[in-house]
């Protein structure tokens, strides 16, 4: 099995806040760090740290050889990255407040430029079987997943951003895989909490198997027949702005290895887990060594 992320790829802005801005108000940072970012590089980093072999397609501007530099450095195959002569990278602002929680702002750039004979062409060395994972960062998002349909690829998308064309986008129906946070859930459902959550998304994609991340509350996952949960484990929280990213990577990695939905939920939680205890984005990603030889335990409720 072949993974490919057809995904983003960011310039991050971070500014550590005492809070996020707020209407009207002018707020001074105590300090601002660059790191590479997007939640499809992120993502492919913690696919190639978990110890899968990814593809990576998408695009950067002329001034993103960085991030080209960095997918190469984490063993990333990047045959299939694109380079927009007209269009810079992607970039986001993102706020970290005292406690470790973030906002970010996007700016597409050049992964909003991805066109369909593009991605016809990624497309074209992958086949039947292989899996595809996607995030709505870039452009062509039903597009893409329609082709990886018919090509008999797996699909898993993480519907991050969330937003209204998304929302209503009927390829959704071909996905295989959803793994998705209690906000993208609640606005795919109309649903607030998240057995409600699961239970709406399998209402309306009936053949997907859902993994839903609810924060403090851990990890649950749904498909037409099981039900499995995993709690969060006590950690600094130092920055939460990769832990999606994170579990996301690590979880498919597992399920690429044919390892259980127990033990995919469990490396997956221990991977985000120890991402928060740093500051950053991809760099704050676990290798998986770490996380298969950390010792850090489940909250007290979740024991």
């Amino acid at each position: 099995m072949k993974i490919l992320n057809f995904g983003s790829l960011n310039l991050d802005h971070v500014y550590s806040v005492d809070h996020f801005v707020k209407e009207g108000e002018t707020l001074a940072s105590f300090s601002l760090k660059d790191h590479l970012g997007g939640k499809g590089l992120n993502q492919s980093v913690a696919l190639a740290r978990a110890g899968c072999q990814v593809y990576h397609a998408g695009k950067i501007g002329t001034d993103g050889n960085a991030l080209l530099e960095k997918l190469k450095s984490e063993r990333v195959n990047v045959n299939h990255l694109m380079i927009e002569e007209n269009t810079p990278t992607g970039h986001a602002i993102i706020q970290v407040d005292k406690n470790g929680q973030n906002c970010i702002l996007l700016h597409g750039g050049a992964n909003r430029t991805i066109s369909a004979d593009e991605a016809d062409a990624v497309l074209s060395n992958f086949d039947k079987g292989d899996l595809i994972l996607l995030q709505n960062e870039i452009t062509n998002v039903g597009y893409i997943i329609k082709k990886a349909h018919e090509r008999g690829m797996i699909i898993a998308l993480n519907p991050s951003p969330m937003d209204s064309e998304l929302a209503g986008m009927r390829e959704l129906n071909l996905v295989d895989w959803f793994i998705l946070n209690e906000v993208e859930g609640a606005a795919l459902t109309g649903k607030k909490l998240g057995e409600d959550i699961c239970d709406g998304m399998l209402m309306k994609f009936p053949k997907a198997q859902i993994v839903l991340t609810l924060g403090k509350l851990g990890a649950i996952y749904y498909d037409s027949i099981s039900f499995a949960k995993h709690g969060i484990y006590d950690v600094p929280v130092v920055d939460t702005t990769a832990a999606g990213d994170t579990f996301t990577g690590y979880f498919l990695c597992c399920v690429s290895e044919n390892r259980t939905v127990e033990d995919c939920l469990e490396t997956a939680s221990k991977a985000a887990s120890l991402a928060v205890t740093k500051a950053g984005a991809s760099d704050s990603i676990p290798l998986r060594k770490e996380v298969e030889g950390t010792n850090i335990r489940l909250m007290p409720q979740f024991l």
